[in-house]
């Protein structure tokens, strides 16, 4: 499977995936009920993406307040994950292993490297509709704005408040 690029307007690929605890997530459970930050990290152990993920733990409960879960991507096997969520204190916000396929959802996406076998690093916000509203792909050296993000997921809260939704 190869890099399949995604924009803003697009409907997003239906996936399922495990978390750090071994719990299936899918998006298709989600779709018409939850929001939902794919955020995705080249590497769990790393310094950047634990401040990443760190950030997305900070801001669990603004997230669900706000009808939105957060979901931290790289190709991490599934004991990697929960090894690192344990020793970040990551709780709450799941940490997705795509792992195996290897890198199949960020493929998805158009957000892995194949040259390295890892993820860039990258936002996507996908509305409960399912349609992507949000994406940023950022430096590898840089840790994803937490507060544009959230400003994403507040704008769908005000566009289906002016809607009347």
């Amino acid at each position: 499977m190869s890099n399949i690029e995604r924009h803003i307007g697009d409907e997003s690929p239906l996936w399922s995936v495990k978390d750090q605890n071994e719990k299936i997530i899918r998006s298709r459970d989600m779709k018409g009920h939850k929001n939902i930050i794919l955020s995705f990290h080249p590497l769990a152990w790393t310094p950047i993406c634990a401040r990443q993920m760190s950030d997305l733990e900070s801001h669990y409960d603004e997230l669900s307040a706000l009808d939105t879960v957060a979901l931290g991507f790289s190709a991490d096997s599934v004991p990697c994950k929960k090894a690192w969520g344990e020793y970040l204190g990551i709780v709450k916000t799941s940490l997705a292993c795509d792992f195996w396929p290897h890198g199949k959802i960020a493929k998805l996406f158009g957000v892995f490297n194949d040259q390295d076998g890892t993820n860039d690093r990258a936002v996507f916000v996908v509305s409960k509709e399912g349609m992507i509203v949000f994406k940023k792909k950022y430096p590898l050296s840089q840790v994803p704005d937490i507060e544009e993000i959230m400003e994403a997921v507040r704008s769908i809260e005000k566009k289906e408040v002016a809607a009347g939704v």
